[in-house]
């Protein structure tokens, strides 16, 4: 073998010796990890194998698992496919199976020829020109149930052998027009593309009990405690001014009115001391020949005010004044000074 040399501090040195050294110090470190990598492989098997002996019957339960099931394991299989197959409703299936096989019969219907249905469809659009433009669905309906009637006439007759004029080209075909006229109508017209939207038929209807007036709130800026407001009351006096041509915004204002003519009335004038306003849009009930509207302010006057109508038209008062509402509408006060 040759011989190492190290150049150092200017001189070369012999580098047999330290070389052998570093050799037998790197041999037993290789070794030592070769030991240690072997020791852990064979660790590593030996844990494999035991695990694998310990999990031997979960792996039999396993979908990869290849081996042969147990007696115990057959039997649990068995009892558990014989309880799901009985909690089956089987009564239930067989139900639904004949629903549907009726269903599908009754949507063949009865099959008319090619000719039988050209021939009806032209009857029946022929009726439907003979309408009106502006008639309804209603009508529409009405004039195809009318040729419907006279068509089953029609093939009764035809089977009697009573008319073959302008009927069906045989009594097999007058048959089945017949059992499609009578039981598959509306099947028959949806087949010929006559269809009809649903009509809807709109109704309103007064949901608010009698008990219950319409509104209870008073339009418009508060009243002065002087006005003494009542609602759905009525009452009578002389009138100082009329309200039919006289007309106010709100209740405050028409009570406003009669305290400024009370106060500003001349010597010998009646002063007003009774206010009557009508609030409601539809206008007010009052026995006399007149059509009140909203808005009128009657002022009035009289030494005992009396209240003439309060709350509710009496049920025979409304059977005498046919146009009389339940609840009393107009709102009034007697004043105060």
């Amino acid at each position: 073998m040759g011989q190492l040399f190290v150049w150092r501090g200017g001189k070369i040195l012999g580098g047999g010796g330290c070389f052998s050294s570093s050799y037998k110090k790197t041999t037993i470190i290789i070794c030592s990890i070769n030991l240690v990598a072997a020791l852990y492989i064979i660790h590593s098997l030996y844990y494999i194998y035991t695990s694998s002996s310990n999990n031997n019957n979960d792996n039999a339960l396993s979908p990869y698992f290849t081996g042969k099931y147990t007696e115990d394991q057959i039997k649990r299989m068995e009892e558990s496919i014989r309880i799901g197959e009985a909690a089956q409703p089987l009564d239930l299936i067989k139900l639904v199976k004949g629903i549907k096989k009726e269903l599908s019969k009754g949507k063949k219907g009865v099959k008319l020829s090619k000719p039988v249905k050209q021939k009806i469809a032209d009857e029946l659009l022929l009726r439907l020109k003979g309408l009106n433009k502006t008639a309804s669905l209603g009508e529409q309906r009405e004039a195809l149930e009318i040729w419907r009637r006279e068509k089953l006439e029609e093939t009764n007759k035809l089977q009697l052998g009573k008319e073959n004029s302008s009927s069906p080209s045989s009594a097999k075909d007058a048959t089945k027009l017949k059992k499609a006229l009578e039981t598959d109508w509306n099947m028959l017209l949806e087949d010929l593309g006559v269809w009809f939207p649903a009509e809807i038929i709109h109704k309103e209807h007064n949901d608010r009990p009698e008990e219950e007036p319409e509104d209870n709130i008073i339009a418009g800026r508060p009243l002065p405690p002087q006005c003494n407001a009542e609602l759905h009351t009525d009452y009578g006096g002389a009138a100082v001014r009329w309200g039919l041509t006289h007309h106010k915004e709100t209740a405050a204002d028409c009570c406003q009115a009669c305290l400024d003519q009370a106060k500003n009335a001349r010597e010998g004038e009646m002063k007003c001391n009774i206010w009557v306003y009508c609030p409601s849009e539809n206008g007010c009930h009052s026995p006399d020949i007149y059509e009140h509207k909203f808005q009128e302010c009657w002022l009035k006057q009289a030494d005992v005010p009396k209240v003439t109508f309060h709350w509710k038209y009496s049920e025979s008062y409304r059977r005498s004044h046919s146009t009389a509402p339940v609840f009393v509408s107009w709102l009034s006060g007697v004043t105060s000074t």
